[in-house]
């Protein structure tokens, strides 16, 4: 670390923030206890999805079909499988892996009803970017898709795996693109000029938006307010529980007050995202 490094004093990224504002008490078994989860069938479908739509864009533009998409399936399944044997521990049976796996081929198909990847030629895809904040918090994260258009203005694309979110939820949903746009906002000195959430699920349905410096401003102050409460909680060693719909869905009701559970004792040294680190350091623990 040199004297111009910035002193990093915590990382952020938008899943992170959101567990956060989900629930205090998930941000901390997840980032600060760092307890495992059992790997969730829908989330690992959507990695698979992400990875052959990364993919698919190597190809040549007239060659990028339903059908190739089709057959990078099952190569990349199997690749991630290899990477994390316990991934085939999700299902009963073959049968239930098999419907898993057609689930994932409809998603693809139902891409193509919403974009042509014929005419698109991404700038970048699966793009990591990071921006420090005045006063040391960096913010970082993986953009799906990055597209120039060729008078330079720049839009966001980001894959969903599940149906679009209805009205209320909708400002959920832009938070983590409104959060993207800082980062390249404060990288580049530009806003990007559009949004775009694609869903894959339901129906599939396009969410788009068009930002501007207003909207980022507000969102540095929102990031900026829920780190302050991260270190509040750090401080006080309070993490309240939030119940919700998701509680359904999560690994440790057993642990969770809301649920007649305990927390373990706060670890002594806070890891991950919590602590203070160089620009480097807080790159290599992603």
């Amino acid at each position: 670390m040199t004297l111009t490094d910035p002193v990093i004093i915590g990382a952020l990224s938008p899943s992170r923030a959101g567990d956060f504002m989900t629930c205090p008490l998930l941000y901390r078994f997840r980032v600060v206890d760092q307890l495992p989860e059992r790997p969730s069938p829908a989330a690992v479908r959507g990695t698979v999805v992400h990875a052959v739509l990364e993919r698919l864009y190597d190809l040549p533009a007239p060659a990028r079909s339903v059908q190739a998409a089709l057959e990078l399936l099952e190569p990349q399944w199997l690749r991630l499988l290899e990477e994390e044997p316990q991934y085939a521990e999700m299902f009963a049976d073959d049968a239930e892996q098999a419907e898993w796996l057609t689930q994932a081929r409809s998603m693809l198909e139902r891409y193509f009803t919403l974009e042509d990847p014929t005419r698109l030629e991404p700038a970048e895809r699966e793009l990591y970017v990071e921006a420090v904040l005045d006063g040391g918090l960096m913010l970082r994260g993986y953009v799906d898709r990055l597209d120039v258009a060729p008078s330079g203005e720049v839009r966001v694309v980001d894959y969903k795996t599940g149906s679009a979110p209805g009205p209320d939820f909708e400002a959920k949903a832009l938070f983590q693109m409104k959060f993207y746009a800082l980062v390249l906002w404060r990288l580049r000195g530009e806003v990007p000029r559009l949004l775009q959430l694609v869903y894959l699920g339901g129906k599939g349905e396009v969410l788009r938006y068009a930002p501007d410096e207003a909207d980022l401003l507000a969102t540095e102050r929102k990031v900026r307010a829920l780190w302050e409460a991260i270190e509040r909680a750090l401080q006080s060693g309070e993490w309240r529980a939030r119940r919700s719909r998701l509680c359904d869905w999560c690994d440790h009701q057993a642990l969770c007050p809301e649920f007649g559970g305990t927390p373990p004792p706060v670890p002594a040294r806070q890891p991950g995202d919590t602590v203070r680190r160089s620009r480097r350091a807080a790159t290599d623990e992603l």
